[in-house]
């Protein structure tokens, strides 16, 4: 990127903006996840897919919240050029919760078109260890796909700013491709298109039931927690690639372009907080699943409810 354009002004506005944005975000996640963890893993005991997926989930968010105090800090805070490795460490761990969170939910989406547009096959392709063996692999591949986060980081003597301006090996179109196909579109694409099946086939089975009407909704806050942090974030992303590569040249457009990426990558922490909804809906699912409540997609699926009793 050309020095000649000031970013300054933005810097600055971000100093404090980003601070509104991240204490509340940080407070009220860190408050929600730990709850859902201590409702999932003590008062439910018995481990559906359901709760499986939900409890990586909240783990995921609270790996996304843990970095933001040091974010807070970074924002009018220079680091020591000593701390290098640390904010490496820092900054992988953010990247690891988000993109955690994204191929979860992505999963999640999966199992529940399976169980509910597939149910004869559903026995054999869902299971809690089936569920268990997706968190891990999840895992696995977010910790090696991330590790380039340690390498965007110029080793130097001089003191910087954590969580901001990465070198150029960050921007490299090989890299930002990966992150917006594999990281972003891939999993998009997989969560519309099953929610959206899923939907429909719920839809058409002609038959009200709260167990129905609760699989929708969690459908629906699956949806919304993910595209609504995640759209923004990489369109800003994508943007300030163009910027790298010399497309994007006008100054205004620049400073406008650093500003949104900022701005809604902050905001993309919401997702922690927005996955609530889906807990929400997800605890009431298995309370009422122990009060035997009945859930039929349809007359000629009605002997098929022992497969779907856990959709959701």
């Amino acid at each position: 990127m050309t020095t000649n354009c000031s970013f300054q002004g933005v810097d600055k506005l971000m100093e404090p903006l980003q601070l509104i944005i991240y204490v509340p975000i940080f407070v009220l996640g860190t408050v929600l996840n730990t709850l859902a963890l201590i409702v999932f893993c003590f008062v439910f005991r018995k481990w559906t897919e359901s709760t499986i997926y939900m409890t990586n989930l909240a783990l995921m968010d609270l790996l996304l919240l843990a970095p933001l105090p040091f974010k807070m800090h970074a924002t009018n805070h220079s680091w020591h050029a000593q701390y290098s490795t640390h904010c490496s460490f820092l900054e992988g761990l953010y990247f690891v919760g988000m993109y955690g969170s994204i191929y979860t939910i992505a999963c999640i989406a999966v199992d529940r078109w399976v169980a509910i547009c597939h149910p004869f096959r559903a026995k054999q392709l869902r299971s809690p260890r089936m569920a268990l063996g997706t968190c891990v692999g999840i895992w696995l591949l977010v910790l090696v796909a991330t590790s380039p986060v340690y390498g965007f980081r110029e080793q130097g003597n001089e003191d910087f700013y954590c969580f901001r301006k990465f070198s150029e090996k960050g921007w490299n179109p090989a890299l930002i491709g990966c992150l917006l196909s594999f990281g972003f579109l891939g999993p998009a694409m997989v969560l519309v298109v099953c929610s959206a099946q899923a939907i429909l086939a719920l839809r058409q089975s002609g038959q009200e039931s709260p167990k129905r009407r609760t699989c929708v909704m969690i459908i629906y806050s699956s949806l919304f927690a993910f595209l609504v942090p995640f759209t923004p974030s990489h369109v800003g992303i994508l943007l300030q690639f163009l910027v790298h590569q010399g497309v994007i040249e006008d100054c205004m457009a620049k400073t406008k372009i650093s500003l949104l990426l900022q701005v809604t990558m902050s905001l993309s922490n919401i997702t922690s907080c927005l996955d609530a909804f889906c807990y929400y809906f997800i605890a009431s699912e298995v309370r009422n699943s122990k009060q035997r409540i009945s859930f039929r997609l349809s007359r000629s699926m009605s002997h098929r409810k022992a497969t779907s009793t856990s959709v959701c």
